[in-house]
């Protein structure tokens, strides 16, 4: 069974990783990250990744009621 994509998941997910791949770069010591700098980036990305889901659920409830009403006509 195949389930649907969640855009504001894949967003999600790619911010959350690259959060990490910094802080690590952070931590070896091949990138100089000032402490402040990681908060925003995960802030940020994950306000977008919401309102991407928020958009998603609300184009997919929209396309549900269109196709429910040329459905029962015919």
């Amino acid at each position: 069974m195949r389930h649907e994509f969640q855009p504001g998941r894949l967003i999600a997910g790619l911010v959350l990783m690259l959060a990490g791949a910094l802080f690590l770069a952070d931590a070896t010591g091949e990138a100089e990250l000032p402490w402040y700098a990681l908060p925003p980036i995960v802030g940020g990305g994950l306000a977008l990744a919401a309102a991407t889901g928020i958009a998603t659920m609300l184009l997919r409830r929209r396309r549900r009621e269109n196709g429910d009403r040329t459905g029962s006509d015919g």
